[in-house]
Parts: structure tokens; C-alpha cells; sequence
């Protein structure tokens, strides 16, 4: 799941994103004990499809899935699964009432990273409820939106209920990986409305009470670079000048010393003045005092100095990886460093690169981008409507709980919508313990009692935003 947040709403929007932020938890919407067990379901059986990437189960839970919406009403023909070099993505139509509307897309991915059973304490794919959790890989990550977001639409189906526009759902089937089924979804729905990710944004809980929802409308573009350094070699007794370890150093000297320039939009500059407003001391008015002015030296010194905050200010670039050297008696022909960059919406990651070239200020380096399977993209324009939309089901759970726009310095579908111009929105039914989740890392597991208030947050938005 992601991490920060833009946005670009004037006083109008001002009150849902600081309102409140200790407002008291409300239980749960009630969902009917059927939808419920029905979700729960869902979910289950798809943690046991081991959908992990050189794996063969992709297609068979996207089969499961269909077979899910067609029982709920559904067409056949509306739902297609289209197989891509061993994995698959799924589309399924949920039509509307006016063709001339643009659709919605629901966006979500099917596959997950790999677990390895020896290393968990139970099966990652052989899914178990103990005491109120969910087990299994995927139970967060993405399978728990999933499972909710198709329960919903076949609720919605099995209940007669006629959207004003065609709802999509497009579940990608290798975003932990090279997201080329994304890029294909992407470039098939290029002309939706908007996208609602269920694999973005989201609410916490901090023992029991509930922190605010992060509504994610960007992310920083993640891009690998090497910087490669290359020389003759020869015996190590004859050192020379040119050791390419040691220019590799000097250069990665000058890299750590380096700092991009403060950057800010629309939905960092909210998020960090709610933060603000909700944090004491020195930090909160330097929070306070960037979103109001972001050439604020000040607070720029303050933040900058804080790891938390830093990465939200700018573009980073941190080297990650070194190899060098092929034997302990000889002089080494190569040395090459992998630089890792989380860039600001907005800024081309070729621009990065230059720039890199800049500070690293080495002639005779050579640096490359890896094909990582990231792409630049901006951030999305928070609308109103969106905003409206998630603040009404957010608060169906916990009234006037603080709607935080949120820019995400990971990587979701999103990414490939954003650069297709179609505006994406993290908007996770999902409210969880802080730190429980274990997303990516041994024994993932959703709470059980998260499942009525998902399905009722996305039955809420869908009515709202699907007019």
C-alpha cells in the first residue's frame, strides 16, 4: 500500500482536510451477514491462488473472479480475461444508462509478491481466520480491496441497481513486477473519467482510533539508474590514477552531498498543513509554514532535516547497490553503482538523469536507466466531486474524521492512467492497526472486522461517483 499525497481545492475543500482529527470511532456500517460472508469468501479463496509472478494462477483467479460477478448478475460477455506472457489482467463492464458518459474504472491488481512457507509461521496460500484476522499472502495487498470491490459490484448487480455511467473494473495481473498488463489497461481505457484505485490511499487506526484517510492523487516516479566506471586494469602493484573504485567513490561523495530542489503542488502543500495542524512543536510550524509559503528557508531547513518530511519536499536519489572488482590481485576494470531515485511528479526522470551526470561530475562515467518498469507521470488534479465523494464514505465510519490528500512515494497502477491523462484517485476502503499489515513481509493479514465498513465504502462511492 502507498504513502503521500496533492491537491487542488480552494476554502471549499479547506475543512474536510483538517477537521477533526481526533474524532471518535464510530462502529462499523452493518453489512447484510450474507455480503459479509460472501466478501469474506471472496477473499479467502483468492489468497489460496498463488498468483506470484512466474507462476500459473493468475488466470485461474481471475476465472474464480468472473465466476464470482456472473453469479451475482453479471453477463458473460461483459467480463474479459485476456492472458499476457504468464500472467492475465481482467476487464469486467458494469453498464450504464448514458453510453455518452465516460466510464469509471475501479483499478486493483491481482498478483502478488511471493512467500515462501517456511519463512511464515502458516501457509502464505492456504488461507486462515484466527482470531479476527485474515492470514495470507495478499490479505492486504491487494487482495482485500479486491474481494470487496467485487462483492460490492455483484451486490449492486444481484440488487438491480443502474449506474449513470458504465463502471470498469480493470485488475491488473503484474504490478508487483513490470505492470505491462497496467500499461495495456491503461492504454485501453485512455478515455475513462477518472480511475478509483482501490490499491491507494486508505485509513489507520492508532490503538483503535482512527488516524486521517490519506486520499492518494500522486506518486513519485520510481526510476533505477547505473553509473558505470570502466579502465585496463592490471596488476594490482602498479596502482594507477584511473581505479575506477575510486572515482566510483569520489562521485558518490559528491551525490550524498547533493540535494534536489524543494518542489510542492496543490496536494503536498494540503497534506503537510494538516499535518501541521496536528503536530506540535517546531515541526508542526515548519509543516505550517511551507504549505503557506513554500520558499519558507526556514521550514525548508527544518523538513529538510527530518527523513519523514525530506522526501516529501523533492526528488531524492540514494545509491543502493556497488560492484566492483574482479579478483583481490588485480587492478579493477569496472565499477558500477545503482542509484535509486523517487522523483516528483511532474519532473521527467530524464532530467534526473542529467542531472546526476551534473552532480556526480565524472567525464568519463557512463549512467543508464534500467528498465524497471516505471514511467514519469504527474499528479491528479483532486477534484471536488472525489473529495465529496470519499469524505461521505469515510465519515459513514467516523465522523468528521480529517480527509488528508496524499502523495505516494511508492508505485501503483496509477502510474500508467496518470500518464495516459486520466486522472487516478488511492481511495482504499481499508482502515487497519498501524503496523499489523505486514504488506510485502512474513504473515500478511487483514482484520475481519474491516470488512462491512470496506463494503459499504465502496457501495458510497460508486453510488456518488457513478452517476
Amino acid at each position: 500500500m502507498p504513502a503521500f499525497r496533492t491537491f487542488a481545492a480552494a476554502a471549499a475543500l479547506s475543512a474536510a482536510l483538517v477537521s477533526s482529527l481526533g474524532a471518535p470511532a464510530l462502529a462499523a456500517p452493518k453489512a447484510d451477514p450474507a455480503l459479509h460472508a460472501r466478501a469474506l469468501e471472496i477473499l479467502t479463496t483468492g489468497i489460496g491462488y498463488r498468483t506470484v509472478a512466474g507462476g500459473d494462477q493468475v488466470v485461474p483467479y481471475a476465472e474464480y473472479l468472473k465466476g464470482v460477478l456472473v453469479a451475482g448478475g453479471f453477463k458473460p460477455e461483459e467480463i474479459t480475461i485476456e492472458p499476457m506472457k504468464g500472467t492475465a489482467y481482467l476487464l469486467a463492464r458494469y453498464p450504464g444508462q448514458d453510453p455518452k458518459k465516460k466510464p469509471i474504472v475501479i483499478s486493483g491488481h491481482m498478483d502478488v509478491v511471493e512467500a515462501k512457507a517456511q519463512d511464515w509461521t502458516r501457509d502464505p496460500f492456504k488461507p486462515v481466520v484466527e482470531n479476527g484476522w485474515i492470514y495470507g499472502r495478499g490479505a492486504v495487498d491487494n487482495k482485500f480491496d479486491v474481494s470487496m470491490v467485487v462483492a460490492t459490484l455483484a451486490n449492486l448487480r444481484r440488487q438491480g441497481w443502474r449506474p449513470g455511467r458504465d463502471v470498469i473494473l480493470a485488475l491488473s495481473g503484474d504490478e508487483e513486477t513490470t505492470m505491462a498488463t497496467t500499461a495495456a489497461l491503461a492504454e485501453r481505457l485512455k478515455h475513462a473519467e477518472m480511475v478509483l484505485n482501490s490499491d491507494g490511499g486508505g485509513g489507520s487506526l492508532k490503538d483503535g482510533k482512527p488516524l486521517p484517510y490519506a486520499l492518494q492523487g500522486a506518486e513519485k516516479t520510481y526510476a533505477d539508474f547505473k553509473a558505470t566506471f570502466t579502465d585496463p586494469g592490471g596488476h594490482s602493484s602498479r596502482p594507477t590514477p584511473t581505479n575506477p573504485i575510486y572515482r566510483l567513490t569520489k562521485a558518490l561523495d559528491r551525490l550524498a552531498a547533493y540535494r534536489f530542489p524543494t518542489m510542492s503542488n496543490e496536494i503536498t502543500r494540503a497534506a503537510l498543513a494538516a499535518e501541521g495542524a496536528a503536530t506540535p512543536g517546531p515541526i508542526g510550524e515548519a509543516l505550517k509554514a511551507f504549505a503557506k509559503n513554500p520558499e519558507d528557508a526556514a521550514a525548508i531547513a527544518t523538513l529538510s532535516a527530518t527523513p519523514d518530511y525530506n522526501p516529501v519536499l523533492r526528488t531524492t536519489c540514494v545509491a543502493t547497490m556497488v560492484e566492483a572488482g574482479h579478483a583481490p590481485n588485480a587492478l579493477p576494470q569496472k565499477a558500477e553503482a545503482t542509484v535509486n531515485c523517487r522523483i516528483f511528479p511532474g519532473t521527467s526522470s530524464e532530467s534526473v538523469r542529467q542531472t546526476l551526470i551534473e552532480v556526480m561530475a565524472e567525464p568519463t562515467m557512463t549512467i543508464t536507466r534500467v528498465d524497471d518498469g516505471s514511467i514519469d507521470s504527474p499528479a491528479s488534479p483532486l477534484r471536488p466531486d472525489v473529495v465529496a465523494a470519499v469524505t461521505k464514505a469515510v465519515h459513514a465510519r467516523y465522523p468528521g474524521l480529517a480527509i488528508t490528500p496524499w502523495q505516494e512515494s511508492g508505485a501503483s497502477d496509477s502510474m500508467h492512467f496518470r500518464a495516459q491523462g486520466v486522472p487516478s484517485y488511492g481511495v482504499s476502503g481499508l482502515f487497519m492497526e498501524q503496523g499489523q499489515a505486514f504488506a510485502h513481509g512474513l504473515n500478511e493479514k487483514a482484520p475481519v472486522a474491516a470488512i462491512d465498513g470496506s463494503l459499504a465504502h465502496w457501495d458510497s462511492l460508486l453510488r456518488d461517483l457513478a452517476k
